[in-house]
């Protein structure tokens, strides 16, 4: 296997170096041409060479030391910093040798006598071209021909070093001893050695070719090679990786072919096959149209065998398959008009498809422990007068159970709220009907709440669910005394239902009973209305202190409302929805004196919002302290800040008056608190203002709500039935900056160049993984999260605490360490942590990932190569965390 690796390894660092772009590093030659320019006497018959250059340009030298010509004054000597500029051609050298007759220069450095170094190299440039360095060139500009001594060059991302290239007549480069290596210095880590090859416009022959490391040739080779030279996206082999699991054996991983179909268009056909007979396929797909829309399709399908030959897993092996589908399109392509898909299908199964297959062989811990999907395809025009039309199609799946909800599709229109009173030429102050404005929204619903595997039986169906939902609000505002906002309104809801239920009750001797439900086809409507009015205002406090001290002042602000909605009782047996229930024998049900009912919507597309009588008060404080104290860091000593104590500290409830008990609701507090800059906390909680008593039940120790208030019971507070707080901190910010710009530069050339393979991986990888952006320049960071949450429901008090962490550390310049995990306080322990240790090798990377405990126990160890063009040339090895018998 080993031979089979370095072989592969080979190839991939053979065809990616010199398919990916013009090996030629010289030809910039082939468009510049040094003309005859006589000084003594002027030739008026203007000749044209081999690629267009008249005799009439103009040839510019200089040098800092000295300029000689020769007794017959066709050779121009320069000496010292010399540089000839010749059109767009520009030459610069310690030595340059100008020969006007044989239309011929020659250029080189010189070495110095006392240290022995050679200095003053050349160094050329054409045009928009990039510079090139060598030791000594040589260029006839009436034949075009060159030769070139110790070159450095950078091409697409690579550099040619060393040796010797000659340019003929007919365009053809021959090469000699030249290096290619993604390193950018002048005597590179590592790099592919050319002995002898030819190079034209579409394809590169070569002799013997092989691989040095450290000046140190490897038997890493080829005897001769042929490669063509497309100028075009183009199809071809994918090499794929070898290694060995511990349960399905020895593999080729990610191999298969590429599909170059258009500019496009593409298609990449992958596949990995294991030899205890397991095996992957995946077919990818992107395509684009330039502002138009761009998306991406990948379908995989797996069949593994686990465990040993013989067992049942053997036997029976795991099969998943995975459907992703992204399309997007440009805001300028048709505006008013959107069109958007995110589709994530997977297969549940015997493990499910990111257990089974690592996320994708991503081995991401996060995507392998996912429960949820969601997908969703959209389909929205916005038209001019502000109405809006959206159809959309969605599912969500919960991998655990199996369950799925499909929406196919599911339909809104809405109405922006307008003044059907209101005329368009009125002038002045509004009357007060002219403020009454009119709003109305539509929703249609196609829907399955079922388990992948009835999905697709006969009967599947029948379990659609369809409906409409209408909403239409009126609402009228204004100002009252100045300080007082007034709103007055209603809104009218309607559901239309082509689905209902219809259930038959059985009643037993014991008081017990029992229903068969059923759907029933056919359209059924029901409309609800309600009534409501609102008041709100705001009152300022503000508290001076020493204008010199460093606090100086205290604003508090107070955003009362008070609200009333009315509804009347739509849950009355025999009115809208609601039926009763009648057993057996023609009698209604009753519970504890209450006649028994049901809604005929209940579980339907739209169940629609039919509640009890309500008359209830609303009412809510919202408040916001802030601080005023002096800046440190104005120098004046005058200037000063606001720092926000309490941002939005707020209480609600409501008083229900026609509510036969509890009348009162809790009351719901939340806010945040910003203590520093860097530092502030999230809060909630909930306050039940009833009180508890005994249970009556003998021998039961349990409390019971009591439809009795506190302060009745002789409490002094409400009690506090849960309460959470939350705060994340990062103790140096700068790294969190670093990364985000890093995350903006790599999504704005996403959305100008589109992405490539590796940048996708990478740009998930970072958006996946905080540790995953490594940057030298920070020496350290940790930056941890922690949740608490309190309940207590008077009986049992339950609490969660959360704490997640993450950082890095530079060991010395070159040497990272991150890491990443929590802690569990339920189970007094560690999460999963995942540890990455990263030395930056100059053109190459090392990293290992290391998850060194838990279920997800599993490491990779990766040497590679920084330039994308060899993305291929890498040393890996990995232990995946299915890589054990279980």
């Amino acid at each position: 296997m080993k031979l089979l690796k370095s072989s592969i390894l080979l190839i991939s660092v053979i065809l990616l170096t010199l398919v990916v772009g013009k090996a030629n590093a010289f030809s910039r030659f082939s468009l510049q041409q040094i003309i005859k320019q006589d000084t003594t006497k002027k030739d008026t018959v203007k000749k044209t060479g081999k690629n267009n250059s008249s005799l009439d340009q103009k040839v510019e030298y200089k040098a800092d030391d000295s300029v000689k010509m020769s007794a017959d004054k066709n050779i121009v000597y320069l000496y010292g910093n010399a540089r000839v500029i010749y059109g767009d051609f520009e030459l610069d050298a310690n030595y340059i040798e100008y020969n006007q007759k044989l239309n011929t220069i020659f250029a080189k450095g010189l070495k110095d006598p006392k240290t022995g170094r050679y200095t003053g190299r050349p160094i050329f440039k054409s045009g928009n071209d990039g510079t090139a360095i060598a030791d000594s060139i040589f260029y006839n500009s009436e034949t075009t021909k060159a030769k070139v001594y110790g070159v450095f060059s950078e091409q697409e991302g690579g550099f040619f070093s060393g040796g010797q290239s000659k340019k003929q007549i007919d365009d053809e480069l021959h090469i000699k001893n030249v290096m290619y290596s993604t390193c950018n210095l002048p005597h590179p880590h590592f790099g592919l050695m050319i002995s002898k090859g030819v190079v034209t416009e579409k394809q590169i022959i070569t002799g013997p070719v092989y691989m040095i490391i450290e000046d140190i040739p490897t038997f890493l080779g080829l005897p001769f090679a042929f490669f063509p030279k497309q100028n075009k996206r183009t199809s071809g082999v994918i090499l794929p990786t070898p290694g060995e699991d511990a349960t399905r054996g020895f593999f080729l991983q990610n191999g298969g072919y590429y599909l170059g179909l258009n500019d496009y268009w593409d298609a990449k056909l992958m596949g990995s096959i294991y030899t205890n007979g397991s095996y992957e396929t995946s077919v990818l797909s992107n395509y684009t149209k330039r502002y138009k829309y761009s998306g991406n399709i990948n379908v995989s399908y797996a069949s593994f065998k686990d465990g040993l030959e013989g067992t049942e897993a053997f036997a029976n092996p795991t099969k998943n398959f995975s459907i992703n589908w992204s399309h997007s399109q440009n805001a300028n392509a048709n505006p008013g008009t959107t069109f958007s898909a995110s589709v994530r299908l997977v297969s549940t199964g015997r493990k499910g498809y990111y257990k089974n297959t690592a996320a994708g062989a991503s081995y991401d811990i996060n995507t392998i422990a996912t429960n949820s999907t969601s997908s969703s395809v959209s389909y929205a025009k916005a038209y001019s007068n502000g109405m809006n039309f959206s159809l959309a199609a969605s599912s969500d799946q919960t991998l655990s159970t199996r369950a799925i909800s499909l929406r196919l599709p599911e339909l809104t229109f809405n109405v922006p709220t307008f003044n059907p009173f209101s005329s368009k030429t009125s002038v002045g102050e509004q009357k007060w009907y002219q403020k009454i404005t009119v709003g109305y929204s539509l929703q249609g619903t196609n829907r399955i709440d079922t388990f992948d595997s009835l999905l697709f039986q006969n009967d599947g169906l029948k379990r659609l669910r369809s409906g409409f939902s209408h909403s239409i609000p009126v609402n009228m505002s204004f100002t009252a005394l100045k300080y007082l906002n007034f709103s007055l309104g209603g809104t009218y809801n309607e559901v239309w239902n082509f689905q209902s239920v219809n259930r038959r009750y059985t009643s037993y001797a014991d008081n017990t009973y029992s229903f068969r439900e059923d759907t029933v086809s056919g359209f059924k409507r029901a409309g609800s209305y309600s009534l409501s009015t609102s008041l709100s205002t705001k009152i300022y406090g503000r508290k001076d202190f020493n204008p010199q001290g460093k606090i100086q002042a205290l604003r508090h602000v107070m955003t009362p409302n008070v609200s009333f909605s009315y509804s009347p009782d739509f849950t009355k047996a025999g009115a809208g929805p609601y039926r009763p229930a009648i057993d057996q024998n023609g009698r209604p049900i009753v519970i504890t004196g209450v006649p028994l009912k049901y809604s005929i919507f209940d579980g339907m597309a739209q169940p629609g919002s039919f509640g009890g009588p309500n008359a209830s008060i609303g009412f809510g404080l919202d408040n916001t302290v802030e601080l005023k104290v002096r800046n440190k860091n104005d120098t004046t000593g005058t200037g000063s800040k606001k720092i926000p104590i309490i941002q939005g500290l707020s209480f609600n409830g409501s008083y229900n008056f026609l509510a036969t008990s509890y009348k009162l609701s809790t009351i719901g507090f939340s806010g945040r608190s910003q203590f520093t800059d860097k530092l502030g906390i999230n809060y909630n909680g909930t306050l039940d203002p009833y009180a508890l008593t005994a249970d009556t039940i003998p021998g039961s120790s349990l409390r019971i709500r009591q439809d009795r208030y506190f302060w009745q019971a002789g409490k002094f507070l409400p009690r506090l039935t849960n309460f959470g707080f939350s705060f994340d901190y990062s103790l140096n910010p700068e790294a969190l900056k670093r990364k985000n710009e890093a995350n903006d530069k790599l999504g704005d050339a996403a959305n100008k160049k589109g992405l490539t393979d590796i940048q996708s991986e990478q740009l998930a990888a970072i958006s996946r993984d905080p540790n995953a952006f490594v940057d030298f320049n920070i020496p350290w960071n940790f930056s941890f999260a922690y949740s608490f949450q309190y309940t207590n429901d008077g009986n049992t008090t339950n609490l969660s605490n959360t704490l997640t962490f993450n950082g890095d550390v530079n060991l010395t310049p070159k040497w990272k360490v991150t890491f990443q995990s929590g802690y569990d306080f339920k189970n007094n322990g560690l999460t999963p942590m995942n540890l990455g240790i990263y030395r930056d090798l100059h053109c190459w990377d090392m990293n290992v990932t290391w998850v060194p405990f838990g279920l997800y126990k599993s490491y990779t160890l990766t040497i590679k190569v920084k330039a994308s063009i060899l993305q291929d040339l890498k040393l890996s090895k990995r232990q995946g965390f299915y890589s054990t018998y279980r």
